[in-house]
């Protein structure tokens, strides 16, 4: 047990001097976030942060035996491309294919089959949404690493019990969101996830939950990221049938933007009840997820109508109030 304590506060300390060297390296050469009227945030700040998350995965892949290789090497193709988006601003014909492979990479890793090529092509489609929903989420302070905490937090629970996926990858990756949390849950950030830090922790939650869901035969798995889900796949269903604007263009539609800038409600404030939310979903989940398929299959539609609906009254307050 000291070993298991003492190897972590090595992890910790190696993270932190990590972030710190980046935060020079990123002033140095002008790695920063420009605010913009679309913006959730006024000051110029250093983006790219959230490579203390790629760091904390070749940590662990160093530090046990190589283990998950595809998974790793898809995650860090795709880290390298996000981190040269958050220097140069790169086309999504460019992004797009190696966010195409290092999902192929996850779900190979996972063992999911090929055939039948409809299941698969679901996970595929549904890991590129997921990777792109943490990117889009990404927009105030301490929102990333409070959301990623809290859904880790309900796959650690379950894999605790299951023992499926090695439990020390999301424990590598708790350290590395305390260490974000540092530079990033404060009034002004110190510096932002960027591109490589949502894409990459994006595609750690999707790995571990799909490894649990194929395993389990637990489609309520997802429950771990469903406020996420509600809010990212409904602002988009608004935006593409609603308005004029290109769904890749920079905007304030999503819900918890405009908690900030309709209802003026903190940043941190709003990290916290979108976390909130979330562990308390992670209950559910923790109760439900051994359930047959067909109950299992009830409770995710429930969820889907209920959130829908909050998702579309709460919209219209905002709105009207704008």
């Amino acid at each position: 047990m000291k070993l298991f304590q003492y190897e972590h506060t090595l992890i910790f300390i190696l993270l932190f001097f990590l972030g710190s060297i980046y935060l020079k390296l990123a002033k140095k050469y002008q790695i920063i976030d420009k605010p913009n009227e679309r913006s959730s945030h006024t000051n110029f700040t250093i983006r790219g942060g959230g490579i203390v998350f790629v760091f904390a995965l070749g940590l662990f892949f160093l530090g046990n035996n190589f283990q998950y290789p595809y998974f790793i090497a898809g995650t860090i193709a795709l880290a390298i491309i996000s981190f040269l988006d958050d220097i140069y601003t790169l086309s999504s014909k460019i992004r797009f294919p190696f966010q195409l492979l290092a999902v192929a990479l996850l779900l190979h890793e996972v063992a999911l089959p090929f055939s039948p090529i409809a299941p698969y092509l679901s996970f595929l489609l549904l890991g590129i949404g997921v990777v792109n929903m943490f990117n889009f989420m990404d927009g105030i302070n301490g929102i990333t690493g409070m959301y990623s905490f809290a859904s880790l937090v309900g796959f650690y629970a379950i894999n605790a019990q299951e023992n499926i996926v090695n439990n020390e990858i999301i424990f590598y990756t708790f350290i590395a969101i305390g260490v974000f949390g540092f530079y990033n849950f404060r009034k002004k950030a110190l510096f932002f996830a960027g591109d490589i830090g949502s894409i990459s922790i994006g595609m750690l939650i999707y790995f571990v939950g799909v490894y649990l869901a194929v395993r389990l035969q637990a489609p309520l798995m997802f429950l771990a990221i469903f406020v996420y889900g509600a809010d990212a796949g409904c602002t988009l269903l608004y935006r593409k049938f609603f308005t004029n604007e290109s769904i890749f263009a920079p905007h304030r539609h999503h819900i918890y933007q405009k908690l900030v800038h309709v209802k003026k409600i903190p940043h941190l404030t709003v990290s916290v009840i979108y976390a909130g939310i979330q562990l308390v979903l992670n209950i559910v989940l923790f109760f439900t997820y051994q359930l047959p398929m067909t109950t299992q299959l009830l409770v995710l539609v429930g969820f889907i109508i209920v959130f829908i609906t909050g998702y579309i009254v709460l919209f219209k307050k905002l709105e009207r109030e704008l």
